[in-house]
């Protein structure tokens, strides 16, 4: 008898969620509401081929999308890279929006 086998989960699944980031000076520039400042959830999602960012205040229900996402990430790896460096992006505030780089990797 064999065990049955377990599936790979697929990290298109499973977003990318930081809670808690506290943002800077001028906050964070959304698709809808224009800036959002304070304490910050952000949410990342991979389609296989683009991370989406999203944004909310700690606690809410709504999701605003920041402005100038998706971002090209080809791999898994590239949309955690994403997240990161958006998470930075709403530390430094400044009315942040979605990093823009080309070749995202790791680390």
């Amino acid at each position: 008898m064999t065990a049955p086998s377990t599936p790979t989960p697929d990290p298109a699944a499973r977003p990318l969620v930081t809670v808690g980031i506290p943002s800077g000076p001028g906050g964070v520039m959304t698709v809808e509401v224009g800036v959002i400042t304070g304490d910050l959830t952000l949410r990342t999602t991979w389609d296989g081929q683009q991370a989406l960012l999203a944004v909310q205040y700690d606690g809410a229900d709504e999701w605003y999308a920041v402005e100038d996402a998706p971002v090209p990430a080809p791999t898994w790896a590239a949309a955690q890279a994403v997240h990161e460096a958006m998470g930075e992006a709403v530390r430094r505030g400044g009315a942040a929006t979605a990093p823009r780089r080309s070749g995202w990797s790791a680390g």
